[in-house]
C-alpha cells in the first residue's frame, strides 16, 4: 500500500499533465503570414507581374490627376473672369472688330444717286467702297495700292456722310464725288476677268474694313488723282483752303509713267471762245506763265488777260495744271505733264510704291502728311450709332 505522501505526489503530477494536455488541445493562433513558395516570387511569374502592376497603378493615377489639375485649373480661373467682363488686357495683335462693332458698320448704308438712270441705289458702306475702288483704280494694280485706295475712298465717303445735308441721296456716282459701279456694270466692263478682279478688290476692301484716315482725330479730305508731274500739290495752290495734311511731296515714280505727257491742240478761234477773250495773231509771243514750286502753273497771262492755272485747265479741259503752250501757225499746242489736280495721293505713285514693297499704311502716310489710321468707332461714332 502506497504511503499518503507518495499518493499526493502522484496526484499532483497527474493534475499537471492534464493541464498541459488541455493547453495543447486548444487551437493555435496564427500570428505570422506564411511565406509563399520560392517559385512564385521569381521575376516574370504571374505573382510578380500582379504585384508589380499593383505598385504602378497608384503612381499612374497620381500622375494623371496632377496633369488634369495643371490643365484644368487655369481654365477654371480664366473663364469666369472673361464671362463676367472684368478687366482683362486684350492681345496686342488683336485688330478685328467685335461682332457688335462689325454689325454696326454693316448697318451703315450709302444712298447713291445713279446719274444716268436718275435713281437712288441704297448700298452698304463696304459694298459701296468695293464699287468705288473698282471704278477709280485699275484692278491690275498691286493689292497694297488697292488697300490704300479703299482707305481713301472710305474716308471720303464717311466725311461726306457726316457733312451731307441732302434729303434724297448721300452721294453721286460721278467725278463730282467718286465714280461708283455696281456688279452688273463691272461684269460688262471686265467680262471673263470679273471674278478674279472682284475677288482681288474685295480682299483689299476687307483688309481695311472699318478703317479711315484721320488728322487730330477727325476724318480728313483724302484727295487722290491719277498721276503727278513728279510732285503733288499743296491744297491751297489749287483749292482755297490750306489743309495741313495735303502738302506737296515728291512722287518721282510718276515720271516713269509712259502716259506722263499729253498734248491738246486748239485753233485761235477755239481758244478765244473757250477763254472768252480776243487774242492777236501772235498771241503766243505775249504769253507769260508763273509756276508754283511743284512746277504747276499758278498764273497764265496772255496779253491783257490773266487766269489761274486751274482756270485754264478747266476751260480747256487739260489733264493737269502743269502745262506749256506753243503756237504753230493758227494753232496753239498745250503740252501737259501728269493727270489730275495733283492734290493728295497719286494712284500711279501708290502702285509703284507697292511694287517696291511698301504697304498701304506707308503709302497713305507718304501722300497724307501727319495722319493716322483710325476706326469708324473711334473717329465717327455718331455715324456708326445711327
Amino acid at each position: 500500500m502506497k504511503s499518503p505522501k507518495k499518493n499526493a505526489h502522484i496526484q499532483k503530477l497527474l493534475k499537471k499533465k492534464s493541464q498541459l494536455k488541455a493547453i495543447s488541445s486548444k487551437p493555435k493562433l496564427q500570428t505570422m503570414k506564411r511565406k509563399p513558395p520560392p517559385s512564385i516570387n521569381r521575376k516574370g511569374s504571374a505573382y510578380f507581374r500582379h504585384h508589380q502592376f499593383s505598385y504602378r497603378l497608384p503612381l499612374i493615377l497620381l500622375f494623371a490627376s496632377l496633369l488634369i489639375l495643371i490643365i484644368a485649373v487655369p481654365s477654371l480661373i480664366v473663364l469666369p473672369l472673361n464671362k463676367s467682363n472684368e478687366a482683362t488686357e486684350p492681345a496686342d495683335d488683336f485688330t478685328i472688330t467685335n461682332e457688335s462693332q462689325e454689325a454696326n458698320q454693316k448697318a451703315i448704308s450709302v444712298a447713291v444717286m445713279r446719274t444716268k438712270a436718275d435713281v437712288v441705289e441704297d448700298v452698304s458702306l463696304e459694298d459701296y467702297i468695293v464699287g468705288v475702288v473698282a471704278a477709280e483704280m485699275p484692278a491690275t494694280f498691286e493689292i497694297e495700292a488697292l488697300k490704300a485706295q479703299a482707305l481713301a475712298a472710305r474716308t471720303y465717303t464717311v466725311n461726306h456722310l457726316l457733312a451731307n445735308d441732302e434729303d434724297s441721296y448721300d452721294i453721286t456716282d460721278t467725278v463730282q464725288h467718286q465714280v461708283y459701279k455696281n456688279s452688273e456694270e463691272l461684269k460688262q466692263q471686265w467680262g471673263s476677268a470679273y471674278e478674279d478682279n472682284m475677288q482681288k478688290i474685295k480682299a483689299a476692301v476687307e483688309a481695311t474694313r472699318g478703317e479711315i484716315l484721320t488728322y487730330e482725330d477727325d476724318p480728313i479730305m483724302p484727295a487722290y488723282f491719277s498721276m503727278s508731274n513728279g510732285y503733288t500739290e499743296n491744297s491751297e495752290d489749287y483749292w482755297e483752303n490750306e489743309l495741313p495734311y495735303l502738302r506737296s511731296v515728291p512722287s518721282p515714280w510718276d515720271l516713269e509713267n509712259p502716259k506722263l505727257v499729253n498734248q491738246e491742240t486748239f485753233t485761235k478761234a477755239e481758244l478765244e471762245e473757250r477763254l472768252a477773250i480776243t487774242i492777236s495773231e501772235d498771241a503766243a509771243e505775249h504769253i507769260t506763265i508763273a509756276r508754283f514750286d511743284s512746277g504747276r502753273v499758278s498764273q497764265f497771262m496772255v496779253e491783257d488777260n490773266t487766269f489761274t492755272g486751274r482756270e485754264i485747265r478747266d476751260k480747256l479741259e487739260l489733264r493737269s495744271t502743269d502745262f506749256s503752250v506753243k503756237q504753230t501757225n493758227d494753232h496753239y499746242i498745250f503740252t501737259t505733264k501728269g493727270n489730275g489736280h495733283g492734290i493728295g495721293m497719286s494712284q500711279f505713285g501708290a502702285d509703284s510704291m507697292a511694287k517696291e514693297g511698301k504697304n498701304y499704311e506707308e503709302i497713305v502716310k507718304h501722300y497724307y502728311q501727319g495722319i493716322d489710321i483710325s476706326t469708324l468707332d473711334e473717329a465717327a461714332p455718331t455715324l456708326v450709332s445711327r
